[in-house]
């Protein structure tokens, strides 16, 4: 199969970083948004003597994936500023084993990079390639859909070679985008509601695939039930936001009302669809029958 057929199939799977896309997770949050990229220029397009634009010069600044060179991740930030560029640009990172594990774009491909180096596994951030834009022609930042056409060629030519896409590109994997914030019903106890607690809720659980209420924020869960959920619908690859029942500030009111609600006792609560699926028992259960993501995916 063609690589362009591949992208096509594999797009609602895919994360192309920093894209906005709806109703999948926003990345805006971590670095500025681009658009999905049009399809390349038609090669019956007659030729001009005009001067070649900026955008067609940046483009064939930005080396092929094959053809960029293999650079060790200093540990040290010194020395990593002094090996990859602080520029537009696209990048991908390597694991230990030599295997492209995400394909990111960023304004500074360096500070990228090293926040990458920080909370990433260091087996799993070992080396990256860089794809840096030429922007000598006077421009601060390269054109965002040239670097989202840089994006996808990459992530493009790692498919026709692999047949898969990087596995921190897709979709639920949050290892190297960070995972989304966790929901507030409110924008605090002190502000007086319009609509009934129980309305929220209702609302909440039917504008989003997949909610898990639990103690604690999705990064620092306060038990060891609402840890255990967050664990396996991350290790499933599952697409899903957080709402912490403990917190009565943004929450006030609602681990008692979503008791009712759902007429479930205990937490943690995952929805799904709107509808309830259960606690952690459940979850589990689902997980160990291999379930789980078919079952949150409906």
């Amino acid at each position: 199969m063609a690589a362009s057929a591949q992208i096509s199939r594999l797009h609602p799977i895919i994360s192309p970083p920093l894209a906005s896309r709806k109703p999948l997770i926003s990345f805006s949050r971590f670095s500025p948004s681009f658009r999905c990229l049009s399809s390349p220029l038609s090669l019956s397009r007659p030729k001009t003597l005009t001067k070649p634009s900026y955008r067609n010069r940046v483009r064939a600044s930005i080396r092929k994936l094959s053809e960029s060179e293999s650079i060790p991740i200093a540990k040290v930030p010194e020395d990593l500023d002094a090996s990859i560029p602080a520029a537009a640009g696209v990048y991908g990172v390597f694991d230990a084993n030599g295997e492209l594990q995400f394909v990111g774009i960023s304004r500074n491909i360096a500070s990228s990079v090293d926040k990458h180096r920080k909370t990433v596994p260091a087996d799993l951030c070992f080396s990256v390639k860089v794809g840096p834009a030429d922007t000598a022609t006077a421009t601060a930042t390269a054109d965002r859909t040239v670097l989202q056409s840089a994006w996808k060629s990459w992530v493009e030519e790692h498919i026709s070679a692999t047949g898969k896409p990087p596995s921190g590109n897709l979709q639920g994997n949050y290892t190297w985008t960070g995972a989304p914030p966790d929901l507030c019903l409110t924008p605090g106890r002190h502000v007086s509601l319009t609509v009934p607690l129980e309305d929220l809720i209702d609302r909440l659980v039917k504008e989003h695939k997949v909610v898990a209420f639990i103690k604690g924020s999705r990064r620092a869960p306060q038990c060891g039930f609402s840890q255990k959920v967050v664990g396996l619908l991350e290790s499933h690859g599952v697409d899903f936001v957080c709402v912490d029942v403990l917190d009565e500030e943004h929450n006030f009111g609602l681990r008692e009302k979503l008791k009712s609600y759902s007429n479930w006792p205990t937490f943690p609560q995952v929805f799904a669809g709107g509808e309830l699926v259960g606690g952690c028992d459940i979850i589990s259960d689902l997980a160990e029958k291999a379930e789980l993501k078919a079952i949150l995916q409906k």
